[in-house]
């Protein structure tokens, strides 16, 4: 059985309250919020904080509220609750539904939002027991030296597997950030960047305090997930459609898009654009010529690895497939409100 290493476990009720005992535990210290991520990751000893600071007693992060027409989330608000929000629901439908995606009720009824969007990079060389790793002489992500996914890579090529930072990059969300200096707000597509360790912009001393999504101003977005079972598992594949309808169209047409994002989850280690296919849906009005364009321009750039589950070239047809069901979705909203 894995078990637990010791270490300290300590409740702020604020955030000056959790950056001041970060401050003192310094690098030995790690914030935590439902733990769905990072209990495992320490049971394995891929993380090995002494002092856990936890965020869910801070209630400046739970809730989420309309603010200047837009929808304003706290990072501690659970999946469960994303999933049902009434707020969310009206303002970003496509933000609960990824959320209800995640995993089973009883991780969501833990697992919150920052989690999601802060998730550990995986790889089946990485997510697996100390003594597994030890036998491969570990990775480059964790006590070794070689990435065995590309071993004469220099870099790590673990995956991003959240299901919510896809759709967070689609809608152009921002981020809050809060650290020793102040606050910052970065926007959803500048916080991660494509390396399977340092996969985040975010220092290690700051809070993912709350997300920022956009007024609902004419578009609208799916998101569509691959994997083996239909509960539970990561998403081996992400598509996150974004589109937003040119104005002043009348009722009877269907619109043209006057603006599009593609964002593939699962195929790198960051939520990947590909402004080809956002530019190929540009002035269309979704025909089935249109989103076949979309969806090639899409499939050419994908380059799922052969460190999660299924066939990596299988998962690099399922690009082209998915992206034209996601954006066939939204053809059909499009048709049906009109």
């Amino acid at each position: 059985m894995l078990r637990l290493p010791s270490f300290t476990y300590l409740q702020p009720r604020t955030l000056k309250e959790a950056l001041a005992m970060k401050a003192d535990a310094g690098p030995d210290g790690m914030y935590v919020a439902g733990g769905t991520d990072l209990y495992p990751n320490m049971k394995r000893r891929h993380q090995e904080p002494r002092t856990v600071i936890s965020l869910m007693g801070i209630p400046e992060l739970a809730g989420c509220e309309m603010r200047d027409a837009g929808c304003v989330v706290g990072s501690c608000m659970t999946l469960t609750d994303l999933s049902a929000s009434p707020p969310v629901r009206q303002s970003a439908r496509v933000v609960g539904e990824a959320a209800g995606l995640v995993s089973t009720p009883l991780l969501r009824n833990m697992g919150t939002l920052g989690g999601n969007l802060c998730l550990d990079t995986r790889c089946n060389y990485y997510n697996q027991t100390y003594e597994w790793r030890k036998a491969i002489d570990f990775c480059m992500k964790k006590d070794g030296h070689i990435c065995w996914v590309a071993p004469s890579s220099p870099r790590c090529w673990a995956v991003s597997s959240s299901d919510v930072a896809p759709v967070m990059v689609a809608l152009g969300a921002d981020y809050v950030l809060v650290g020793p200096s102040g606050d910052r707000a970065v926007p959803a597509g500048r916080f991660y960047q494509n390396d399977g360790i340092n996969y985040l912009t975010k220092q290690p001393d700051e809070i993912l305090a709350e997300v920022r999504l956009p007024a609902a101003d004419g578009w609208d977005a799916v998101y569509h997930k691959l994997r083996r079972r239909g509960s539970f598992d990561f998403p081996v594949l992400g598509v996150a459609a974004w589109v937003k309808w040119e104005p002043g169209t009348r009722k009877r047409e269907t619109g043209r898009v006057a603006e599009a994002r593609i964002v593939l989850g699962g195929v790198a280690g960051w939520p990947q654009e590909v402004p080809e296919a956002g530019a190929a849906l540009a002035g269309s009005d979704l025909s089935d010529e249109a989103i076949a364009a979309a969806a090639e321009a899409a499939y050419r750039p994908a380059k799922p690895m052969d460190n999660t589950d299924f066939d990596l070239s299988w998962r690099k047809q399922m690009t082209r497939v998915y992206v034209m069901r996601a954006l066939g979705d939204l053809a059909r909203r499009r048709s049906a409100a009109n």
